[in-house]
């Protein structure tokens, strides 16, 4: 496997995580040969205390005054990335549901020129998906089943948020991250959609995601945790939109 990672840098993606994210950072291993980002999305919860000065060697921090959205913080990060020269870059959430040094198993793909695009997935051999709400693993399940018969390429899980590119792939003039209506959670599915339409160098690798046991339900309980800023319906139609809009060729 490569040991050299100095092209590479882990984005991590944060907005009001809380001591979530303090819990993120804590699995840190001692050696990490990666640089790292953290993006705070206009946090306003004082979780930037937990982002320690000597926590680790290669750190970079990235604040937006106000929230954004996640497709407004990784457009900046992958302009960050590509003006500091990296190549590869790899994404993941600050909320405790990943653990960040799978990170280099992402990195190790690209290296090896393996792969352009790798992406996460929770149903793989030696994944993990506890206590994920049955809902969203339906959902996910048959999106991805649907991906696999339509591309004719294997897809287990369409949605993770942990996955990694090379970043030449924004240099190709059949991916174009700057249009205005990739704002909110379609940048991530138009650039899943473009990978796998123009036959760009793509795995799939394990992944465990694990959600908190005491969950908040609307109408079943009100006094769990907050998982995710992902709103039921309006955000899962933005999760889709991009699928048939570019499969009906609506927008490029």
């Amino acid at each position: 496997m490569s040991k050299n990672y100095k092209n590479c840098l882990l984005a991590i993606f944060t907005y009001n995580n809380g001591i979530n994210l303090k819990k993120t950072l804590d699995k840190k291993k001692t050696y990490f040969p990666v640089d790292i980002l953290i993006n705070f999305d206009g946090s306003t919860d004082g979780s930037f205390q937990y982002v320690k000065p000597n926590w680790h060697k290669n750190l970079k921090v990235l604040i937006n005054k106000k929230n954004r959205g996640i497709a407004f913080s990784i457009k900046k990060v992958i302009k960050y990335a590509i003006t500091h020269k990296y190549e590869y870059l790899c994404l993941m959430p600050g909320n405790n549901k990943n653990n960040i040094n799978q990170s280099i198993k992402f990195f190790n793909k690209l290296c090896l020129g393996k792969a352009e695009y790798v992406q996460g997935s929770r149903f793989l051999k030696g994944g993990s998906y506890k206590n994920t709400p049955l809902i969203r693993i339906l959902l996910i399940k048959v999106f991805s089943f649907l991906l696999t018969l339509y591309f004719k390429k294997k897809c287990t899980d369409c949605t993770e948020g942990m996955r990694a590119y090379k970043l030449s792939l924004f240099k190709n003039k059949n991916i174009n991250i700057s249009q205005k209506w990739l704002k909110n959670y379609e940048l991530e599915s138009y650039i899943h959609f473009k990978v796998l339409q123009k036959n760009i160098k793509y795995i799939e690798i394990s992944v465990k995601k694990i959600y908190p046991k005491n969950k908040f339900n609307f109408l079943f309980n009100r006094t769990g945790q907050k998982y995710t800023y992902i709103r039921p319906i309006i955000d899962w139609l933005n999760i889709l939109k991009p699928y048939f809009y570019l499969g009906l060729g609506i927008k490029k």
